[in-house]
């Protein structure tokens, strides 16, 4: 019994050690990658699992995808998908989302970002949001055979921008570099709110949305002349049942980013934010309205999905006013929660502050 217990020990000892040098070396490596010294920065380690069907209606025309790479043993194909990078591997599958006009592919990055590659369909001309990981993006731009013209950057923060400069290296045309933000690498067209630009025959409006960063924007695409639903990135300004920090601005800019031009946009509106924060926020947004069933299916939804590393975005902006707190400061629940203040501002304030220290 002694020595079982020694054993024991010892392996949780090894276990813990090697969790720290695996975590240690991952945090190095990526901050080589993005300090742009890596001496091999498509050193990939590449990991399988099984595909289970995790889509629930109503979810949009999905699509997954498979990354084009040797296969050792091919017979694990048809049972299994491929995974990239990383000690961790990737966070989530890699899918399409058929919208009117135009396809968003959608690539996961890091640890929970999400950079998206948004297709015009006659056209095949793409632009690419917050392309952290280039190496992925101009391998999926070139297996799609796609013309790659913009980059489309919501904030200045090295995950969703710290690939902006590799990019512009490695992609051999140029590349206008879109963004609200003079700290925003290989920052070449500078925005602000109601800008407007096309990608092949779509229409992008920009959203300013300063408050997580004084230089957030949003972009809203769509297939026409700045009609029809559309799709809107919004970064780490808006996100599934939640929203960003407010890092560099005020309840009063957040209220307005999301109460007032997000909130503006028509119900139907895709909304492919920055990140996989979805069963966290969800949590949070319980906490605030335990009784809101829209909620709790929500959630159970999005577990389904994650269950099998699959996204969660695609939500849509009339679904956040559903779910999301800081989109329903108007509301009578989400105000007594918060203390009682019919002010929404100020019960935008309180969330925040109370998100900031929740745990799930």
């Amino acid at each position: 019994h002694t020595l079982f217990s020694l054993s024991s020990r010892k392996y949780r000892m090894l276990a813990s050690a090697w969790r720290s040098v695996a975590t240690s070396v991952e945090t190095q490596l990526t901050a080589t990658y993005f300090r742009g010294s890596s001496s091999n920065p498509t050193l990939l380690l590449r990991s399988w699992r099984t595909i289970p069907r995790a889509d629930a209606p109503g979810f949009g025309a999905i699509r997954r995808r498979f990354l084009a790479v040797p296969v050792i043993c091919p017979s694990l194909v048809k049972l299994q998908k491929l995974r990239k990078v990383g000690f961790r591997g990737m966070h989530s599958t890699l899918e399409d989302v058929q919208l009117e006009g135009m396809e968003i592919k959608i690539l996961p990055a890091l640890q929970d970002n999400y950079m998206y590659l948004i297709v015009d369909t006659k056209t095949r001309e793409a632009a690419v949001v917050d392309p952290v990981e280039p190496e992925l993006v101009i391998k999926t731009v070139q297996e799609q055979q796609l013309t790659l013209s913009k980059v489309l950057t919501t904030h200045h923060h090295w995950d969703h921008a710290g690939g902006n400069e590799k990019l512009l290296k490695l992609w051999e045309k140029e590349l206008d570099v879109y963004g609200g933000d003079d700290r925003i690498g290989a920052l070449n067209k500078k925005v602000q709110q109601d800008d407007t630009f096309t990608i092949g025959g779509l229409h992008v409006k920009c959203l300013s949305t300063p408050c997580h960063t004084t230089g957030h924007i949003c972009y809203h695409v769509t297939a026409q002349q700045g009609s029809g639903e559309g799709a809107v990135f919004t970064g780490d300004t808006l996100f599934q049942g939640g929203c960003g920090r407010f890092f560099e601005g005020t309840p009063e800019e957040m209220y307005e980013a999301l109460c007032t031009k997000l909130s503006a946009l028509p119900d139907a509106t895709k909304v492919f934010c920055g990140h996989e924060y979805t069963l966290q926020n969800m949590s949070f947004a319980r906490h605030v309205e335990p009784d809101n069933e829209v909620i709790q299916q929500r959630i159970e939804w999005a577990k389904h999905r994650r269950a099998s590393q699959d996204p969660t975005v695609p939500s849509t902006i009339g679904e956040e006013k559903s779910w999301n707190p800081f989109m329903r400061v108007h509301e009578a629940t989400v105000q007594k929660h918060a203390g009682g203040a019919t002010d929404p501002v100020v019960t935008m304030g309180k969330l925040r502050k109370e998100k900031d220290t929740f745990k799930a």
